[in-house]
């Protein structure tokens, strides 16, 4: 099998909507082969480039034309291929939790290290670097909700959003909230302890 074959082999396997960059291609040839074989897929229109570096299927919609890649595959992509650590924002976090109504007007990550914006199409993907405490939760549900109350603030935690948040996690992410109190403000502590259950809401 060619390696050409190879990489459209598990193209498809992995199913539409996935983001592919080089580095996923590794075990199956050279750096400088699997580059000439992605560049004779992209002549051949069986692969797409959605920016510099990253890749994916050709997609159409009977009604829409040609689909565009998602920011969340993009953002996967470059996760698996630069090994950094991503945390939704404090805005997008809230909103996510239905914490609040308002909806991010840009698409932001923030990130253990320094990471230079993305242009896919009309989109800008953002990667804004923060401290090793706030990314410390990053990837957990804990790192989520801690993230949504920040952003909507001390005073507008009320009984009825801690009621809530109680009953969308998960008791192993309840539970961890209490292992990640030493990453959340003073203030958040009583709140986080509530809604892992360990007492009343102050």
């Amino acid at each position: 099998m060619s390696l050409n074959e190879q990489i459209l082999k598990r193209l498809k396997r992995a199913g539409t909507g996935r983001v592919f960059t080089r580095s996923d291609f590794l075990d199956l040839g050279s750096t400088p082969a699997i580059g000439m074989a992605i560049q004779r897929l992209l002549q051949a229109g069986k692969l797409r480039r959605v920016a510099r570096g990253l890749y994916d299927f050709p997609r159409k919609h009977r009604l829409l034309g040609e689909l565009s890649a998602s920011s969340d595959a993009i953002v996967a992509a470059i996760v698996r291929r630069d090994g950094i650590r991503l945390q939704t924002t404090e805005a997008a976090a809230a909103n996510l939790l239905n914490l609040s109504e308002q909806v991010p007007g840009r698409i932001v990550y923030d990130a253990d290290r320094r990471r230079r914006s993305i242009k896919v199409g009309q989109r800008t993907i953002e990667f804004r670097e923060r401290s090793r405490r706030k990314m410390a939760t990053a990837g957990r549900a804990s790192g989520l909700v801690i993230a949504g109350l920040r952003s909507i603030g001390q005073k507008q935690v009320t009984p009825a959003r801690l009621v809530h948040l109680k009953k969308i996690l998960k008791p192993a992410d309840r539970s961890r909230l209490l292992k990640d109190l030493r990453y959340a403000p003073a203030w958040m502590h009583p709140h986080l302890r509530f809604i892992a259950g360990q007492k009343k809401s102050a």
